[in-house]
């Protein structure tokens, strides 16, 4: 009787060797847990949910200077030793924005956002979530199908789920980011 096979367990540096010898940046490559999770090319409904979060953003992030700053994936975010991660939009605080201007990966965010395209099995609802939970205050799953954002918190068993209106504060805020959920998704239906 043989020994019962195993699973290779994924290495960062394996997984960003993928990443370097794919000059299209699809699919993207991601490791959580040792496990390699692999996403397709994104939809078009999926580019337009990400560019319209990131402009909206961007605008608070320029109204409140110094509480940091946002950016989206590709990127190399590390949240503990051996993962790779890419949000497809992420804020840092301040101070790591001006170290990966010098350094990569990213290791500090203040908020991740995961956008599900129609049949998603990237692991932004199981395997990144655990990550995100244990290691930045909130994130967020922007689900196009259903025209819902899930919050999650660390800890958290269930998401909030918001249909109409979700307020965000960054550390240091004197006014809480707002977005009218309705308005967002109208904007990326192009309605």
């Amino acid at each position: 009787m043989g020994m019962p096979a195993t699973t290779p367990r994924w290495t960062r540096e394996v997984v960003l060797e993928l990443i370097a010898r794919n000059p299209l940046q699809t699919p993207r490559y991601e490791l959580v847990d040792g496990e390699l999770l692999v996403t397709p090319a994104p939809s078009g409904l999926h580019q337009f949910a990400v560019r319209v979060l990131l402009e909206l953003l961007a605008h608070y992030f320029t109204d409140h200077p110094g509480l940091g700053d946002v950016l989206v994936s590709p990127a190399d975010v590390m949240l503990e030793e051996g993962t790779t991660v890419g949000p497809d939009v992420f804020v840092v605080p301040s101070v790591e924005a001006r170290r990966i201007r010098r350094e990569y990966p990213v290791r500090v965010l203040l908020l991740a956002v995961e956008v599900l395209s129609p049949g998603d099995r990237s692991g932004d609802r199981t395997r990144k979530r655990e990550l995100y939970q244990r290691t930045i205050p909130e994130y967020w799953i922007v689900d196009t199908s259903d025209r819902v954002i899930e919050v999650w918190h660390p800890g958290a068993v269930r998401p909030v789920v918001q249909r109409d209106r979700l307020e965000w504060r960054a550390a240091g805020a004197a006014t809480p980011f707002v977005l009218d959920v309705r308005a967002y998704f109208g904007r990326v239906y192009g309605e």
